[in-house]
């Protein structure tokens, strides 16, 4: 017998939001990602219409933008050390009509800032704040367990590039519109083309940048946010016959790429690693069907081996299969000893209580509207996501024809879009092989095995790190982004 109905709680345990599972205590997961999958259309198969970019070439787009640079320099952060390069925080509005304006947050390098790249980093959910990346991942600065003090983050990715952050879409953190209904518009197309507006404005605001070599970062469901924006690039490039923005790559963590692979993935890798019972991946393999046109009702047998490995995920981060759980949802009095290399599980409570000070609200220029909700990591407000596509592979091969630099990486120990799910989404593009499968290093350590196809695009994992791989790595991070941006392949010696 099968029932259309526990075909909800079956997506519901596939489409774990695709970010931490902590929170700062209000809720141990996000549910984002089962809402946009089950407001999609009964079909869940490749919408071919989502690879058709926008045509945002003309002028209507572009607002004026004197002084407001000026205006965003960030003096000083709360609890800040003390540092030697520029930050900046602000809104730019991507819909005047609606009044929708995103948050963005960015940082130049540490030297060299008039010939280092400029790199976007986005966090996925979808509904998740790229301020995550900027403070509990790849940013110059780290949290301090009182939730009032920073301490330095000597593997910032602005010692590599001029690094600019991105709350997408309204709805996520800071980000808002004027018109409610909008936070039931967004999906795929909308927070692509939003995006893209944001950027041509903000080049206006910094047009230092405008020339500059431009390349796309993120991670998890910014393996769709990621590649959509870079096709509206090109696209927007092409029709208006010349360069707006000078796109040469993108590189994108843990990602979601390809929904079928994706999820077989997830599942071969946790019974390999000893997680859930030979029983239940039998079973799943069996009785699941992951196709993109899969039926909308799902059989009994399928939902019986969903459930007993959800049972078996209950207590553990599947973000990092081998990291400890937060044992307090409280900031404390006093700073605990902090440490770079190692992560501390608690670190998004202590992002909660910082960024909803009104302290560092003012110091940032965010939230000058007075929303009427908190700064939260994935959204609360966003209950619907309205288009999505099953995969993002045939972009990635249009990418790799036009000549961007394409790079994935995958840290070997996150559960939810693992090492295995990215293997088997790019063995569906039967790449052949330029440089066999490959250990690379840093600091005379194995940073993680690396292989390259040929395309120009770089498949590396990253040793010992999660779904976030430049918290749980922060080193090997740094490497593997600087060798990206300069194009240099991935050290095959221990001298590195």
């Amino acid at each position: 017998m099968e029932s259309k109905s526990l075909y909800w709680i079956l997506l519901f345990f596939l489409s774990l939001s695709c970010f931490v599972a902590q929170t700062h205590g209000k809720k141990e997961g996000q549910t984002l990602a089962y809402l946009y999958r089950s407001n999609l259309k009964q079909s869940l198969g490749v919408d071919t219409s989502l690879f058709e970019a926008t045509d945002l070439a003309n002028k209507t787009n572009v607002h004026p933008q004197e002084g407001l640079k000026e205006k965003d320099r960030i003096q000083r952060l709360p609890g800040q050390p003390h540092v030697n390069f520029s930050q900046y925080g602000g809104y730019v509005t991507v819909d005047k009509s609606a009044g929708r304006a995103f948050y963005y947050y960015f940082v130049e390098a540490h030297h060299s800032k008039d010939s280092l790249p400029l790199l976007l980093w986005l966090n996925g959910g979808p509904g998740c704040s790229s301020l995550t990346g900027a403070l509990l991942e790849l940013g110059p600065f780290r949290l301090h367990s009182d939730g009032k003090t920073l301490f330095t983050n000597n593997f910032s990715w602005n010692y590599a590039a001029n690094v600019l952050f991105l709350e997408s879409p309204a709805g996520v953190g800071f980000s808002y519109s004027n018109t409610t209904s909008d936070y039931d518009k967004n999906g795929d197309r909308r927070t692509a083309t939003d995006n893209y507006v944001f950027l041509v404005n903000w080049l206006e605001r910094f047009p230092e940048y405008k020339n500059r070599d431009f390349y796309i970062s993120g991670e998890s469901y910014a393996g769709h946010y990621v590649p959509q924006l870079a096709q509206t690039i090109l696209y927007n490039n092409k029709k208006a016959k010349k360069t707006i923005i000078n796109l040469k790559g993108i590189i994108i963590g843990n990602a979601v790429i390809n929904d079928e692979t994706d999820q077989k993935g997830m599942f071969d890798y946790l019974a390999s690693h000893a997680i859930i019972s030979d029983q239940s991946q039998y079973q799943i393999q069996k009785y699941c069907d992951f196709s993109p046109n899969a039926s909308s009702t799902v059989s009994r047998e399928c939902i019986s081996a969903f459930i007993d490995a959800q049972e078996d995920l209950d207590y553990i981060n599947i973000y990092n299969i081998y990291a400890p759980l937060c044992s307090s949802y409280d900031v404390t009095a006093r700073p605990k000893k902090a440490s770079i290399q190692k992560f501390d599980p608690c670190s998004n409570i202590y992002m909660y209580v910082y960024l909803n000070r009104p302290d560092v609200q003012e110091a940032l220029h965010a939230n000058v509207t007075k929303l009427t909700h908190n700064w939260e990591q994935c959204s609360d407000i966003i209950i619907d996501w309205k288009d999505s596509t099953s995969t993002i592979i045939p972009l990635l091969r249009e990418f790799m024809a036009n000549g961007l630099r394409v790079w994935i990486f995958s840290g070997d120990i996150d559960g939810r879009v693992p090492v295995t799910s990215t293997k088997y989404s790019l063995s569906v593009m039967k790449l052949p092989v330029k440089t066999a499968w490959y250990p690379w290093f840093v600091n005379g350590e194995v940073g993680g095995y690396a292989e390259v196809y040929h395309g120009n695009l770089t498949f590396a994992t990253v040793r010992e790190a999660g779904h976030q791989v430049p918290s749980y790595q922060p080193a090997r991070a740094l490497s593997l982004i600087k060798h990206f941006l300069d194009g240099t392949p991935l050290p095959n010696t221990t001298r590195h």
